[in-house]
Formats: C-alpha cells, structure tokens, sequence
C-alpha cells in the first residue's frame, strides 16, 4: 500500500482540490467554491494524504459540546479500496474536539457498511426528524430584492 496519512492539520486542506470533487458529486453538484470554502472553515476537518496530493476528505458540522453531522466524506477513485474511509473515519470519531457528544448524524446514498463498523444506525424514530430542503441554495440571489 502506498504511504498515505491521514491529518486533522487545517493547514494541509487544499479547498480547490475539496471543491474540484464536491462540484461533482451527487450530493452537492455545482457547489460554489466560497461556499466549500466557508463550509471548511466552520468544520471540523480530516485529509487523506499521498504525498502532498490530497486524496481525501471528511468534514463535521458540529457545535462541539452535542451534536455533530459527518458530511463530504470522499476518496479519489484511483485511491479507492486503500482503507482510507475507515481509516478517516477513525481519524474523526477520535478527534479530541468530538468527544462526548450526545447524537451524531449523516446522510449517505451507498456506504451504510462503512458507517455502521462506527456504531451508525438507521434512525430509531425517523419520525421525528424534518428538513427544510433549498433545491436551489446555490443561485445566487439579490442582495436586495425589490
């Protein structure tokens, strides 16, 4: 296996490279880069690594006490089948600042047996959960509409 590392070190983030992917994903198609990159800032953070070349990503929306939702988890598709979810997913599950939170959440399309080697469940009362989902939050709109 190749020498990959796996850092919670902000600095080593590459935006470009987070959005290049994230613009083409199916859960967030077309992304602005201030918004990954507003989105980065205010997150808890992991990078998979080759080198220099970042290979991964993993974020956590969190308020750092309760709660926390893992969300733009990617590997690169040449770098796919190294155990770099699992080992991001280590990386954030034992982050110092995400320790002792009551109730974390994700939302994901095919990797539930990732997620579930890491104690994810479905929803034990789905019921009652709602969402506010914005089709077109990233058309941009007046700053002052009339």
């Amino acid at each position: 296996m190749p020498p990959y590392e796996i850092s919670i070190d902000r600095s080593r983030l590459d935006v470009k490279a987070i959005h290049a992917f994230l613009t083409q994903s199916y859960w967030s198609p077309g992304i602005p880069l201030a918004t990954v990159s507003r989105a980065v800032d205010n997150s808890v953070c992991v990078g998979a690594y080759l080198g220099a070349e970042q290979v991964g990503f993993a974020r956590v929306v969190t308020d750092k006490a309760t709660f926390a939702y893992l969300a733009d988890v990617y590997v690169l598709e040449p770098h796919r089948g190294n155990g770099l979810s699992r080992l991001m997913m280590e990386a954030v599950t034992q982050h110092p600042e995400l320790q002792g939170l009551r109730r974390w959440l994700l939302i994901t399309r095919d990797a539930q047996g990732l997620y579930a080697k890491f104690g994810f469940t479905p929803l034990s009362a789905p019921e009652r959960f709602m969402e506010l989902r914005k089709q077109n939050a990233y058309v941009l709109q007046p700053a002052n509409p009339a």
